[in-house]
Protein backbone atom coordinates (compact mmCIF):
# COMPACT_ATOMS: atom_id res chain seq x y z
CA UNK A 1 0.00 0.00 0.00
CA UNK A 2 2.57 2.15 0.53
CA UNK A 3 6.43 2.81 -0.34
CA UNK A 4 8.23 2.17 2.42
CA UNK A 5 10.10 -0.59 4.40
CA UNK A 6 10.32 -0.72 8.28
CA UNK A 7 12.61 -2.45 10.60
CA UNK A 8 12.40 -3.18 14.05
CA UNK A 9 16.37 -1.74 14.12
CA UNK A 10 15.06 1.94 12.06
CA UNK A 11 12.12 2.17 14.96
CA UNK A 12 14.36 2.22 18.35
CA UNK A 13 11.98 1.54 21.21
CA UNK A 14 8.44 0.38 21.58
CA UNK A 15 5.54 2.17 22.89
CA UNK A 16 5.39 -0.66 25.24
CA UNK A 17 8.67 0.07 27.51
CA UNK A 18 8.50 3.20 29.43
CA UNK A 19 10.35 5.66 27.67
CA UNK A 20 9.21 9.33 29.62
CA UNK A 21 9.63 10.44 32.81
CA UNK A 22 6.71 8.60 34.62
CA UNK A 23 7.30 4.82 35.61
CA UNK A 24 4.94 2.21 36.15
CA UNK A 25 1.23 2.24 36.10
CA UNK A 26 1.69 6.45 35.93
CA UNK A 27 2.98 5.92 32.58
CA UNK A 28 0.15 3.99 31.49
CA UNK A 29 -2.99 6.09 33.02
CA UNK A 30 -1.64 9.22 32.19
CA UNK A 31 -0.44 8.48 28.90
CA UNK A 32 -1.51 10.55 25.45
CA UNK A 33 -0.10 7.51 23.48
CA UNK A 34 -3.42 6.29 21.33
CA UNK A 35 -1.76 3.01 21.99
CA UNK A 36 -1.48 3.05 25.34
CA UNK A 37 -5.15 4.28 25.58
CA UNK A 38 -6.65 1.33 23.54
CA UNK A 39 -4.90 -1.09 25.95
CA UNK A 40 -6.09 0.59 29.03
CA UNK A 41 -9.57 0.62 27.31
CA UNK A 42 -9.31 -3.03 26.73
CA UNK A 43 -8.01 -4.29 30.07
CA UNK A 44 -10.71 -2.22 31.48
CA UNK A 45 -13.37 -3.12 29.06
CA UNK A 46 -12.45 -7.06 30.19
CA UNK A 47 -12.80 -6.54 33.34
CA UNK A 48 -16.29 -5.16 33.19
CA UNK A 49 -17.34 -7.62 31.23
CA UNK A 50 -16.39 -10.12 33.02
CA UNK A 51 -18.32 -8.84 36.02
CA UNK A 52 -21.18 -8.82 33.45
CA UNK A 53 -20.50 -12.65 32.56
CA UNK A 54 -21.00 -13.66 36.22
CA UNK A 55 -24.12 -11.94 36.53
CA UNK A 56 -25.57 -13.80 33.55
CA UNK A 57 -24.40 -17.41 35.00
CA UNK A 58 -25.96 -16.28 38.40
CA UNK A 59 -29.03 -15.35 36.43
CA UNK A 60 -29.26 -18.88 34.21
CA UNK A 61 -28.75 -20.95 37.02
CA UNK A 62 -31.86 -19.23 38.87
CA UNK A 63 -33.41 -20.94 35.60
CA UNK A 64 -31.91 -24.37 36.21
CA UNK A 65 -35.40 -25.24 37.80
CA UNK A 66 -38.78 -23.30 38.33
CA UNK A 67 -39.61 -21.66 41.83
CA UNK A 68 -37.26 -18.76 42.51
CA UNK A 69 -34.87 -21.15 43.83
CA UNK A 70 -31.63 -18.83 44.51
CA UNK A 71 -32.88 -15.27 43.95
CA UNK A 72 -36.75 -13.68 44.84
CA UNK A 73 -37.87 -11.55 42.30
CA UNK A 74 -36.41 -8.03 43.50
CA UNK A 75 -32.85 -9.57 43.31
CA UNK A 76 -33.41 -11.11 39.73
CA UNK A 77 -34.21 -7.81 38.62
CA UNK A 78 -31.27 -6.02 39.95
CA UNK A 79 -29.57 -8.87 38.26
CA UNK A 80 -30.50 -8.20 34.95
CA UNK A 81 -30.31 -4.64 35.48
CA UNK A 82 -26.64 -4.28 35.95
CA UNK A 83 -25.78 -7.17 34.00
CA UNK A 84 -27.17 -4.90 30.82
CA UNK A 85 -25.82 -2.14 32.16
CA UNK A 86 -22.28 -3.44 32.31
CA UNK A 87 -22.70 -5.24 29.29
CA UNK A 88 -24.37 -2.56 27.02
CA UNK A 89 -22.25 0.44 28.13
CA UNK A 90 -19.12 -0.66 29.88
CA UNK A 91 -18.69 -3.34 26.99
CA UNK A 92 -20.16 -3.53 23.88
CA UNK A 93 -20.38 -0.11 22.46
CA UNK A 94 -17.42 1.31 23.93
CA UNK A 95 -16.15 -2.56 22.63
CA UNK A 96 -13.86 -2.16 19.00
CA UNK A 97 -13.62 1.77 18.37
CA UNK A 98 -12.35 2.23 22.33
CA UNK A 99 -10.15 -0.98 22.00
CA UNK A 100 -8.91 -1.36 18.48
CA UNK A 101 -10.01 1.61 16.95
CA UNK A 102 -7.77 3.70 19.05
CA UNK A 103 -4.53 1.49 18.33
CA UNK A 104 -5.17 1.16 14.99
CA UNK A 105 -7.00 4.34 13.01
CA UNK A 106 -4.20 6.39 13.53
CA UNK A 107 -1.78 3.65 12.15
CA UNK A 108 -3.89 2.72 9.43
CA UNK A 109 -4.12 6.31 8.06
CA UNK A 110 -0.47 6.65 8.41
CA UNK A 111 -1.06 9.29 11.24
CA UNK A 112 1.58 9.59 14.04
CA UNK A 113 -1.59 9.77 16.81
CA UNK A 114 -5.16 10.48 16.89
CA UNK A 115 -5.76 14.80 16.78
CA UNK A 116 -6.25 15.48 20.23
CA UNK A 117 -4.35 13.30 22.37
CA UNK A 118 -5.26 14.57 25.76
CA UNK A 119 -8.72 14.03 24.88
CA UNK A 120 -8.58 11.06 23.97
CA UNK A 121 -7.12 10.57 27.38
CA UNK A 122 -9.96 12.44 29.00
CA UNK A 123 -12.48 10.00 26.77
CA UNK A 124 -11.04 7.06 28.93
CA UNK A 125 -10.73 8.78 32.73
CA UNK A 126 -14.50 9.63 31.75
CA UNK A 127 -15.67 6.38 30.50
CA UNK A 128 -14.11 5.36 33.96
CA UNK A 129 -15.25 7.70 36.05
CA UNK A 130 -18.80 6.80 34.87
CA UNK A 131 -18.48 2.88 35.58
CA UNK A 132 -17.40 4.04 39.29
CA UNK A 133 -20.51 6.07 39.29
CA UNK A 134 -22.49 2.61 38.17
CA UNK A 135 -20.67 0.58 40.77
CA UNK A 136 -21.45 3.61 43.97
CA UNK A 137 -24.81 2.96 42.66
CA UNK A 138 -25.19 -0.46 43.91
CA UNK A 139 -23.86 0.40 47.74
CA UNK A 140 -26.87 3.73 48.01
CA UNK A 141 -30.40 2.30 48.67
CA UNK A 142 -30.33 -0.82 46.79
CA UNK A 143 -29.45 -2.42 43.32
CA UNK A 144 -31.25 -0.47 40.44
CA UNK A 145 -33.70 -2.65 39.21
CA UNK A 146 -35.35 -0.73 36.26
CA UNK A 147 -33.51 -2.68 33.05
CA UNK A 148 -30.83 -1.20 31.24
CA UNK A 149 -33.77 0.85 29.37
CA UNK A 150 -34.40 2.80 32.16
CA UNK A 151 -38.02 2.60 31.52
CA UNK A 152 -40.24 5.00 33.43
CA UNK A 153 -43.01 5.94 35.35
CA UNK A 154 -40.75 2.63 37.00
CA UNK A 155 -37.48 4.31 37.14
CA UNK A 156 -39.00 7.66 38.43
CA UNK A 157 -41.14 5.65 41.13
CA UNK A 158 -38.38 2.67 42.45
CA UNK A 159 -37.27 3.83 45.76
CA UNK A 160 -33.67 2.35 44.56
CA UNK A 161 -30.67 4.35 43.41
CA UNK A 162 -31.61 4.95 39.97
CA UNK A 163 -30.48 8.63 40.01
CA UNK A 164 -26.83 7.25 40.55
CA UNK A 165 -26.21 4.95 37.84
CA UNK A 166 -28.32 6.95 34.92
CA UNK A 167 -26.09 9.81 36.27
CA UNK A 168 -23.07 7.38 35.61
CA UNK A 169 -24.56 6.53 32.45
CA UNK A 170 -24.54 10.08 31.69
CA UNK A 171 -20.89 10.65 31.91
CA UNK A 172 -20.01 7.84 29.37
CA UNK A 173 -21.95 9.41 26.83
CA UNK A 174 -19.41 12.51 26.87
CA UNK A 175 -16.90 9.48 26.59
CA UNK A 176 -18.38 8.46 23.81
CA UNK A 177 -19.10 11.72 22.27
CA UNK A 178 -15.05 12.82 22.64
CA UNK A 179 -14.07 9.36 21.43
CA UNK A 180 -16.06 9.92 18.01
CA UNK A 181 -15.21 13.94 17.51
CA UNK A 182 -11.61 12.60 18.19
CA UNK A 183 -12.06 10.23 15.17
CA UNK A 184 -14.02 11.89 12.73
CA UNK A 185 -10.78 15.01 13.10
CA UNK A 186 -8.39 12.64 12.45
CA UNK A 187 -9.30 11.12 9.97
CA UNK A 188 -10.19 14.29 7.63
CA UNK A 189 -6.84 15.57 8.68
CA UNK A 190 -4.11 13.20 9.47
CA UNK A 191 -4.51 11.11 6.81
CA UNK A 192 -1.02 10.19 4.84
CA UNK A 193 0.31 12.02 1.89
CA UNK A 194 -2.17 9.88 -1.23
CA UNK A 195 -4.40 8.68 0.81
CA UNK A 196 -8.20 9.65 -0.06
CA UNK A 197 -11.02 9.03 1.55
CA UNK A 198 -11.35 6.10 -1.06
CA UNK A 199 -7.89 4.49 -0.20
CA UNK A 200 -8.18 4.29 3.19
CA UNK A 201 -9.07 0.22 4.90
CA UNK A 202 -12.31 -0.33 5.79
CA UNK A 203 -12.51 -0.56 9.03
CA UNK A 204 -11.21 3.06 8.97
CA UNK A 205 -14.56 3.55 7.13
CA UNK A 206 -16.58 1.72 9.55
CA UNK A 207 -15.51 3.95 12.63
CA UNK A 208 -16.11 6.70 10.60
CA UNK A 209 -19.32 5.70 10.29
CA UNK A 210 -19.48 5.09 13.78
CA UNK A 211 -18.18 8.17 15.04
CA UNK A 212 -20.70 10.01 13.30
CA UNK A 213 -23.45 7.93 14.96
CA UNK A 214 -21.79 8.92 18.38
CA UNK A 215 -21.74 12.25 17.70
CA UNK A 216 -24.74 13.00 16.85
CA UNK A 217 -26.98 10.37 18.87
CA UNK A 218 -25.33 10.43 21.76
CA UNK A 219 -26.25 13.99 23.50
CA UNK A 220 -30.28 12.47 22.67
CA UNK A 221 -29.70 10.04 25.04
CA UNK A 222 -27.93 12.33 27.59
CA UNK A 223 -30.45 14.33 27.75
CA UNK A 224 -32.75 11.78 28.36
CA UNK A 225 -31.12 11.02 31.09
CA UNK A 226 -30.55 13.66 32.35
CA UNK A 227 -34.94 13.90 32.64
CA UNK A 228 -35.20 11.15 34.44
CA UNK A 229 -32.95 12.38 37.25
CA UNK A 230 -34.79 15.53 37.04
CA UNK A 231 -38.00 13.76 37.35
CA UNK A 232 -36.72 11.75 39.80
CA UNK A 233 -35.64 14.92 42.17
CA UNK A 234 -38.34 17.91 41.06
CA UNK A 235 -41.17 15.72 40.20
CA UNK A 236 -42.52 17.92 37.55
CA UNK A 237 -44.32 15.40 35.58
CA UNK A 238 -42.00 15.16 32.10
CA UNK A 239 -42.86 11.29 31.79
CA UNK A 240 -45.18 10.33 34.76
CA UNK A 241 -48.47 10.00 33.37
CA UNK A 242 -49.79 10.78 37.02
CA UNK A 243 -48.49 14.11 36.84
CA UNK A 244 -49.76 14.78 32.82
CA UNK A 245 -46.37 13.56 31.65
CA UNK A 246 -46.29 10.94 28.45
CA UNK A 247 -44.27 7.94 29.44
CA UNK A 248 -44.26 7.00 25.60
CA UNK A 249 -41.99 10.37 24.82
CA UNK A 250 -39.45 8.20 27.06
CA UNK A 251 -39.30 5.59 24.79
CA UNK A 252 -39.25 7.42 21.42
CA UNK A 253 -36.03 9.59 23.29
CA UNK A 254 -34.35 6.84 24.62
CA UNK A 255 -34.28 4.31 21.22
CA UNK A 256 -33.78 7.75 19.01
CA UNK A 257 -30.51 6.88 20.69
CA UNK A 258 -30.21 3.40 21.17
CA UNK A 259 -30.94 2.26 17.75
CA UNK A 260 -28.39 4.02 16.00
CA UNK A 261 -26.47 2.76 19.30
CA UNK A 262 -26.84 -0.90 17.99
CA UNK A 263 -24.58 -0.03 14.74
CA UNK A 264 -21.98 1.56 17.16
CA UNK A 265 -21.95 -2.10 18.38
CA UNK A 266 -22.19 -4.17 14.69
CA UNK A 267 -20.43 -1.38 12.61
CA UNK A 268 -16.83 -1.60 13.91
CA UNK A 269 -17.18 -5.28 13.84
CA UNK A 270 -18.25 -5.37 10.22
CA UNK A 271 -15.17 -3.32 9.26
CA UNK A 272 -12.92 -5.82 11.18
CA UNK A 273 -14.70 -8.56 8.93
CA UNK A 274 -13.74 -6.59 5.91
CA UNK A 275 -9.89 -7.04 7.22
CA UNK A 276 -9.81 -10.54 8.26
CA UNK A 277 -11.76 -11.46 5.13
CA UNK A 278 -9.51 -9.54 2.07
CA UNK A 279 -6.50 -10.88 4.17
CA UNK A 280 -7.03 -14.34 4.71
CA UNK A 281 -8.53 -14.90 1.24
CA UNK A 282 -5.70 -13.15 -0.69
CA UNK A 283 -7.51 -11.39 -2.35
CA UNK A 284 -8.74 -7.52 -3.20
CA UNK A 285 -11.66 -6.93 -1.39
CA UNK A 286 -14.85 -6.94 -4.28
CA UNK A 287 -17.29 -3.87 -4.25
CA UNK A 288 -14.66 -1.65 -2.35
CA UNK A 289 -16.80 1.36 -2.67
CA UNK A 290 -20.16 -0.23 -2.08
CA UNK A 291 -19.30 -1.91 1.15
CA UNK A 292 -17.76 1.75 2.63
CA UNK A 293 -20.87 3.58 1.00
CA UNK A 294 -23.08 1.03 2.76
CA UNK A 295 -21.37 1.55 6.40
CA UNK A 296 -22.67 5.55 5.99
CA UNK A 297 -26.04 4.25 5.00
CA UNK A 298 -26.57 1.50 7.55
CA UNK A 299 -25.42 5.00 10.44
CA UNK A 300 -27.73 6.92 8.23
CA UNK A 301 -31.16 4.73 7.89
CA UNK A 302 -30.11 3.28 11.99
CA UNK A 303 -31.29 6.61 12.89
CA UNK A 304 -35.10 6.19 11.33
CA UNK A 305 -35.56 2.99 12.88
CA UNK A 306 -36.17 3.66 16.58
CA UNK A 307 -40.13 3.03 16.35
CA UNK A 308 -39.99 -0.62 15.69
CA UNK A 309 -39.00 -1.18 19.90
CA UNK A 310 -42.57 0.42 20.00
CA UNK A 311 -45.07 -1.22 17.92
CA UNK A 312 -47.67 -2.25 21.33
CA UNK A 313 -46.37 1.00 22.81
CA UNK A 314 -48.84 3.12 22.00
CA UNK A 315 -48.06 4.58 18.77
CA UNK A 316 -50.38 4.80 15.03
CA UNK A 317 -51.02 2.21 12.63
CA UNK A 318 -49.11 4.80 10.29
CA UNK A 319 -46.19 4.82 11.72
CA UNK A 320 -46.31 1.47 12.46
CA UNK A 321 -46.56 0.39 9.02
CA UNK A 322 -43.69 3.41 8.55
CA UNK A 323 -41.30 1.90 11.38
CA UNK A 324 -41.95 -1.83 9.86
CA UNK A 325 -40.62 -0.65 6.08
CA UNK A 326 -37.83 1.56 7.36
CA UNK A 327 -36.49 -1.95 9.22
CA UNK A 328 -36.92 -3.80 6.52
CA UNK A 329 -34.70 -0.83 4.60
CA UNK A 330 -31.78 -1.59 6.93
CA UNK A 331 -31.07 -4.73 5.85
CA UNK A 332 -30.31 -3.47 2.14
CA UNK A 333 -26.86 -2.30 2.89
CA UNK A 334 -26.13 -5.12 5.73
CA UNK A 335 -27.14 -7.51 2.32
CA UNK A 336 -24.46 -5.87 0.51
CA UNK A 337 -21.53 -6.16 2.48
CA UNK A 338 -22.47 -9.71 3.20
CA UNK A 339 -22.52 -10.28 -0.87
CA UNK A 340 -19.58 -8.80 -1.33
CA UNK A 341 -17.54 -10.82 1.30
CA UNK A 342 -18.61 -13.98 0.05
CA UNK A 343 -17.83 -12.79 -3.49
CA UNK A 344 -14.38 -11.62 -1.77
CA UNK A 345 -13.69 -15.34 -0.61
CA UNK A 346 -14.33 -16.86 -4.36
CA UNK A 347 -11.60 -18.14 -5.73
CA UNK A 348 -9.66 -16.99 -2.93
CA UNK A 349 -6.37 -19.23 -1.55
CA UNK A 350 -8.68 -19.00 1.55
CA UNK A 351 -6.56 -19.88 4.67
CA UNK A 352 -8.01 -21.09 7.45
CA UNK A 353 -6.52 -18.95 10.26
CA UNK A 354 -8.19 -18.73 13.91
CA UNK A 355 -9.43 -14.67 13.10
CA UNK A 356 -10.88 -16.24 9.79
CA UNK A 357 -13.31 -18.82 11.73
CA UNK A 358 -14.08 -16.04 13.72
CA UNK A 359 -15.69 -14.66 11.40
CA UNK A 360 -17.17 -17.82 9.68
CA UNK A 361 -18.90 -18.42 13.02
CA UNK A 362 -19.95 -14.84 12.65
CA UNK A 363 -21.59 -14.85 9.64
CA UNK A 364 -23.52 -17.89 10.44
CA UNK A 365 -24.49 -16.52 14.14
CA UNK A 366 -25.34 -13.01 12.50
CA UNK A 367 -27.71 -14.44 9.87
CA UNK A 368 -29.94 -16.20 12.91
CA UNK A 369 -30.18 -12.54 14.33
CA UNK A 370 -30.53 -10.95 11.01
CA UNK A 371 -33.48 -13.38 10.26
CA UNK A 372 -35.05 -13.33 14.05
CA UNK A 373 -35.15 -9.91 13.16
CA UNK A 374 -37.20 -9.48 10.17
CA UNK A 375 -40.16 -11.60 12.68
CA UNK A 376 -39.60 -8.41 15.43
CA UNK A 377 -39.56 -5.87 12.31
CA UNK A 378 -42.73 -7.26 11.27
CA UNK A 379 -46.16 -6.33 12.82
CA UNK A 380 -48.47 -9.13 13.01
CA UNK A 381 -45.50 -11.40 14.11
CA UNK A 382 -43.66 -8.90 16.63
CA UNK A 383 -46.53 -8.58 18.70
CA UNK A 384 -47.01 -11.82 19.05
CA UNK A 385 -43.05 -12.88 20.56
CA UNK A 386 -42.92 -8.56 22.34
CA UNK A 387 -41.86 -9.19 25.52
CA UNK A 388 -40.77 -12.57 25.27
CA UNK A 389 -37.89 -14.92 25.22
CA UNK A 390 -37.89 -14.60 21.67
CA UNK A 391 -36.19 -10.84 21.75
CA UNK A 392 -33.52 -12.05 24.35
CA UNK A 393 -32.55 -14.60 22.02
CA UNK A 394 -33.01 -11.91 18.67
CA UNK A 395 -30.71 -9.68 21.35
CA UNK A 396 -27.45 -11.65 21.82
CA UNK A 397 -27.42 -13.65 18.12
CA UNK A 398 -26.88 -9.88 16.80
CA UNK A 399 -25.05 -7.78 19.46
CA UNK A 400 -22.85 -11.20 21.06
CA UNK A 401 -22.96 -13.34 18.23
CA UNK A 402 -22.51 -10.85 16.19
CA UNK A 403 -20.72 -7.81 17.38
CA UNK A 404 -18.55 -9.45 20.24
CA UNK A 405 -17.35 -12.36 18.22
CA UNK A 406 -15.77 -10.77 15.92
CA UNK A 407 -14.87 -8.09 18.77
CA UNK A 408 -12.60 -11.66 19.90
CA UNK A 409 -12.03 -12.65 16.04
CA UNK A 410 -10.07 -8.96 15.45
CA UNK A 411 -8.16 -9.33 18.91
CA UNK A 412 -6.70 -12.91 17.07
CA UNK A 413 -6.55 -10.90 13.86
CA UNK A 414 -4.42 -7.79 15.50
CA UNK A 415 -2.86 -9.40 18.48
CA UNK A 416 0.24 -10.23 17.40
CA UNK A 417 0.69 -6.69 15.76
CA UNK A 418 -0.13 -5.43 19.14
CA UNK A 419 2.38 -7.28 21.21
CA UNK A 420 5.00 -8.76 18.89
CA UNK A 421 3.82 -12.36 19.79
CA UNK A 422 1.41 -15.34 18.75
CA UNK A 423 -0.84 -17.14 20.84
CA UNK A 424 -1.15 -20.97 20.54
CA UNK A 425 -3.29 -21.40 17.02
CA UNK A 426 -4.64 -24.70 18.18
CA UNK A 427 -6.09 -23.33 21.74
CA UNK A 428 -7.48 -20.41 19.93
CA UNK A 429 -9.35 -22.74 17.39
CA UNK A 430 -11.11 -25.10 20.10
CA UNK A 431 -11.64 -22.55 22.49
CA UNK A 432 -14.03 -20.80 19.02
CA UNK A 433 -15.42 -24.50 18.97
CA UNK A 434 -16.22 -24.32 22.62
CA UNK A 435 -17.96 -20.96 22.08
CA UNK A 436 -19.94 -21.50 19.13
CA UNK A 437 -21.67 -25.00 21.02
CA UNK A 438 -22.21 -23.55 23.90
CA UNK A 439 -23.67 -19.94 22.72
CA UNK A 440 -26.22 -21.50 19.94
CA UNK A 441 -26.91 -24.07 23.38
CA UNK A 442 -27.48 -20.49 25.40
CA UNK A 443 -29.26 -18.89 23.33
CA UNK A 444 -31.28 -20.68 20.56
CA UNK A 445 -33.40 -22.80 23.36
CA UNK A 446 -34.62 -18.94 23.77
CA UNK A 447 -36.00 -18.32 20.57
CA UNK A 448 -38.06 -21.69 20.95
CA UNK A 449 -38.90 -20.67 24.93
CA UNK A 450 -39.86 -17.16 23.54
CA UNK A 451 -42.21 -18.43 20.83
CA UNK A 452 -44.08 -20.43 22.54
CA UNK A 453 -45.00 -17.47 25.15
CA UNK A 454 -42.23 -17.57 27.62
CA UNK A 455 -41.97 -13.69 28.87
CA UNK A 456 -38.78 -11.96 29.49
CA UNK A 457 -37.16 -10.76 32.61
CA UNK A 458 -39.55 -13.75 34.73
CA UNK A 459 -37.73 -15.13 37.76
CA UNK A 460 -39.25 -17.83 37.14
CA UNK A 461 -41.44 -20.26 34.74
CA UNK A 462 -44.18 -22.86 33.87
CA UNK A 463 -42.89 -26.02 33.72
CA UNK A 464 -43.49 -26.94 30.13
CA UNK A 465 -40.15 -24.84 29.56
CA UNK A 466 -38.13 -26.57 32.17
CA UNK A 467 -36.03 -28.92 29.27
CA UNK A 468 -35.30 -25.24 27.15
CA UNK A 469 -34.23 -23.71 30.01
CA UNK A 470 -31.95 -26.23 31.10
CA UNK A 471 -30.61 -26.44 28.05
CA UNK A 472 -30.05 -22.85 27.96
CA UNK A 473 -28.16 -23.41 31.60
CA UNK A 474 -25.99 -26.26 30.74
CA UNK A 475 -24.93 -23.92 27.40
CA UNK A 476 -24.22 -21.30 29.56
CA UNK A 477 -21.49 -23.36 31.24
CA UNK A 478 -19.86 -24.49 27.92
CA UNK A 479 -19.66 -20.59 26.91
CA UNK A 480 -17.81 -19.47 29.85
CA UNK A 481 -15.67 -22.50 29.36
CA UNK A 482 -14.71 -21.86 25.64
CA UNK A 483 -14.21 -17.90 27.16
CA UNK A 484 -11.88 -18.49 29.98
CA UNK A 485 -9.90 -21.06 27.54
CA UNK A 486 -9.77 -18.15 25.07
CA UNK A 487 -9.02 -15.33 26.96
CA UNK A 488 -5.83 -17.60 28.57
CA UNK A 489 -4.85 -18.53 25.48
CA UNK A 490 -4.60 -14.69 24.45
CA UNK A 491 -2.85 -13.50 27.86
CA UNK A 492 -0.53 -16.21 27.77
CA UNK A 493 0.22 -15.29 23.88
CA UNK A 494 0.63 -11.65 25.00
CA UNK A 495 3.50 -12.32 27.65
CA UNK A 496 4.88 -15.91 26.68
CA UNK A 497 3.79 -16.32 23.18
CA UNK A 498 6.25 -17.31 20.12
CA UNK A 499 7.63 -13.40 18.96
CA UNK A 500 6.45 -12.95 15.24
CA UNK A 501 7.29 -10.95 12.01
CA UNK A 502 6.00 -7.13 11.25
CA UNK A 503 3.39 -9.15 9.34
CA UNK A 504 2.42 -12.63 10.36
CA UNK A 505 -0.64 -12.88 8.31
CA UNK A 506 0.11 -11.04 4.83
CA UNK A 507 -2.24 -8.19 5.22
CA UNK A 508 -1.56 -5.24 3.13
CA UNK A 509 -2.65 -2.10 5.04
CA UNK A 510 -0.46 0.09 6.91
CA UNK A 511 -0.29 -1.57 9.96
CA UNK A 512 1.54 -4.67 8.99
CA UNK A 513 4.68 -2.21 7.53
CA UNK A 514 5.77 -1.18 10.54
CA UNK A 515 7.18 -3.19 13.32
CA UNK A 516 5.52 -5.17 15.90
CA UNK A 517 4.74 -3.79 18.21
CA UNK A 518 4.45 -0.68 16.67
CA UNK A 519 7.01 2.04 18.40
CA UNK A 520 5.89 5.26 19.79
CA UNK A 521 5.11 7.80 16.79
CA UNK A 522 3.65 4.57 14.82
CA UNK A 523 6.08 4.92 11.42
CA UNK A 524 10.07 6.36 11.66
CA UNK A 525 9.03 8.37 8.07
CA UNK A 526 5.34 9.07 7.48
CA UNK A 527 4.26 6.60 4.47
CA UNK A 528 3.28 7.85 1.24
CA UNK A 529 0.15 5.76 -0.13
CA UNK A 530 0.48 4.71 -3.97
CA UNK A 531 -2.43 2.19 -4.56
CA UNK A 532 -5.35 1.39 -3.23
CA UNK A 533 -5.05 -1.18 0.37
CA UNK A 534 -6.40 -4.44 -0.04
CA UNK A 535 -3.73 -4.54 -3.22
CA UNK A 536 -2.20 -8.49 -3.49
CA UNK A 537 -0.19 -8.79 -6.35
CA UNK A 538 -0.63 -12.60 -6.46
CA UNK A 539 -4.15 -12.00 -6.63
CA UNK A 540 -3.93 -9.77 -9.87
CA UNK A 541 -1.62 -12.43 -12.02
Amino acid sequence: MADIAVTPEHLGHSYLENTGKRKGIAAWIFSTDHKRIGILYLISLFTFFSVGVILGILMRLEMLQPGGKLFNAQDYNALFTLHGVIMIFLFVIPGIPATLGNFFLPIQIGAKDVAFPRLNLLSWWLYVTGAIVILLSLFQHGLPDTGWTFYVPYSIRTGTDVTMAVFGVFILGFSSILTGLNFITTIHRMRAPGMTFFKMPLFVWALYATAWVQVIATPVLAITLLLIIIERVFSVGIFDPSKGGDPVLYQHLFWIYSHPAVYIMILPPMGAVSEIITTFSHRTVFGYKAIAMSSLAIAFIGYLVWGHHMFVGGISETAQFVFSLLTFLVAVPSGIKVFNWVATMYKGSIDLQPPFLYVMAFIFLFSIGGLTGLVLGSLATDVHVTATYFVVGHFHYIIFGGGVFIFFGALHYWLPKMFGRMYNKKVANWALAILFIGFNMLYFPMLVMGYEGMPRRYFTYLPQFETWQRISVVGSWILVAGLIIMLTNLIRGVFKGEKVGNNPWGGTTLEWTTSSPPPPENFEEIPVVTHEPYYHPEAAN
